[in-house]
């Protein structure tokens, strides 16, 4: 056991050692001013999960264990817990501040499936203010925090989510809604009556009406948590660990500086409903670098805020670069919006790989939100046999994706102009090249609003193959330089 403990021990060393120094080169030569973003520094001192008490059998429940072994780290000035190979069944976890939570090989961390151990909340959800039961793991007003290593965090998200008969086969539908549940239609089910009933008088995944706290209380369920919740944390390291099956959104950093996502998979099964694998929403100083996402939504989705909320709030998502990531299933492979209220600038996308997804690069707001996106630029694209558009702006989101608006015949532009003024979105100056697609529904659309069309757009040596060919509605200044569309025959 001793020399187990000291080969983790010194594997973490000489890990930490080596992120130090190994993240320069992302922010290098950018087209923007952006600081050099280096890895949390932490304490050296270790703890093992089970000097607490847990064990790892998959059942038995290991929430207090988490708790007493961070407060112990926390104590010491912080440092590193050891999870070893098992499953470890848990209530939601709380970070502190100068902690790196390390996963080995064969550890899986998996959050019970029980809404009675997530106390609800005030947070903010889909770039709304409002309330939802607490994260499986969070972290709040922190600084040096780490989750690492190369197991599994699990959130257990099939007991929070509904389900759309659209998206899975028969055999699943049968399995998945048997004998429990509420079918609220025939082609939609969800997990419980109280769900069934927030779900009834919700705006967009925020109920309304709700005064008590019995009336909270009362619609649990439906305020499902996003899976990892760090809100207004300082050096952030996220490297190596697979995260799974999240209720809601799965990664959600929210107003964090200098934070890298290293070498992770984020997935969620494509029947997920909002399964985002990222979003990225109103932090600064920001590397999503050689990671893999694969979501029943957007994959490396990039936020500010909604609306009045989000313009309140003020804070723009800037300084980031994406670089070497490729994304799977999804609704878009690399998505800028909708909550982009509080403005979206400096970011730089390279040598990315989307396989799959229903949008390639997909950028989309709507009236309303008013905030600014500029100062994009995206090169070195692959993408394979993308379901809808390869590129799209859209200006008109209503909170489908791009295959349900085609499949239900929907065609929001339109030439009657609204007033300008601080809810009218505005996206500009944004830089794509060096993209490669075979195979997509249609080559590119730009739909842009009437009263501010979407503006300065350059686009250099983009090769797609594509059913449809490209469309331009309330489009200026869009420069094209060696763009190629081959339709299929």
């Amino acid at each position: 056991m001793k020399k187990r403990f000291l080969l983790a021990a010194f594997a973490l060393m000489s890990l930490c050692a080596m992120a130090q120094d190994s993240y320069s080169r992302f922010t290098d030569g950018l087209p923007f001013g952006m600081p050099e973003v280096k890895a949390p520094a932490i304490p050296a001192y270790t703890v093992t999960l089970t000097d607490f008490g847990a064990v790892g059998d998959g059942s038995t429940l290991c929430t207090e264990s988490f708790a007493k072994a961070i407060s112990a780290l926390s104590s010491r000035g912080g440092g590193h817990l050891i999870v070893p190979r098992g499953i470890w069944h848990t209530g939601p976890i709380e970070l502190k501040s100068n902690i790196d939570l390390h996963l080995e090989m064969g550890a899986v961390i998996l959050f019970a499936a029980d809404e009675t151990l997530y106390p609800l909340i005030d947070t903010s959800f889909e770039g709304l203010d409002t309330r939802r039961c607490q994260s499986p793991l969070s972290g709040r007003n922190l600084e040096n925090i780490s989750i690492t290593g190369q197991g599994v965090i699990d959130g257990n998200g099939q007991y929070w989510r509904p389900l759309k008969k659209s998206k899975v086969s028969d055999g699943q539908w049968r399995e998945f809604t048997s004998g429990k549940g509420v079918e609220m239609r025939k082609d939609y089910w969800v997990p419980s009556e109280g769900y069934a009933k927030g779900e009834r008088s919700a705006n967009m995944n925020v109920p309304q009406g709700l005064e008590t706290a019995a009336d909270w209380e009362s619609v649990k369920r439906f305020l499902r948590p996003v899976m990892v919740s760090l809100v207004n944390c300082k050096n952030v390291l996220l490297q190596g660990v697979i995260f799974q099956n999240s209720p809601a959104w799965n990664l959600h950093p929210l107003m964090c500086e200098n934070i890298i996502i290293d070498h992770v998979l984020a997935r969620n099964p494509a029947y997920a409903q909002n399964g985002d694998a990222l979003d990225l929403e109103s932090c600064k100083n920001a590397l999503i670098v050689d990671s893999k996402f694969d979501a029943g939504d957007d994959g490396i989705c990039i936020k500010s805020g909604k609306d009045a909320d989000g313009r309140r709030r003020g804070r723009p998502c800037e300084n980031v670069v994406v670089d070497g990531c490729t994304v799977f299933a999804g609704h878009g492979g690399f998505v800028v919006g909708s909550e982009m209220s509080g403005g979206v600038r400096n970011i730089m996308v390279r040598n990315c790989q989307f396989l799959g997804t229903d949008v390639g690069l997909r950028f989309k707001s709507t009236r309303g939100r008013g905030g600014i996106v500029e100062n994009i630029f995206i090169d070195g694209i692959s993408m394979t046999a993308i379901k809808t558009d390869a590129i799209t702006f859209n200006m008109y989101y209503g909170g489908k994706s791009v295959a349900e608006m085609l499949a239900d015949g929907d065609n929001p532009n339109n030439t009657d102009k609204a007033p300008v003024d601080e809810t009218t979105p505005i996206f500009r100056h944004i830089d794509i090249r060096n993209v490669v697609c075979n195979g997509a529904g249609r080559a590119m659309e730009f739909n842009g609003l009437p009263e501010m069309p979407i503006d300065g757009i350059t686009l250099t040596d983009i090769d797609i193959i594509a059913k449809r060919d490209a469309e331009f509605h309330n489009s200026e200044n869009i420069k094209k330089h060696n763009v190629k569309i081959t339709l299929e025959k």
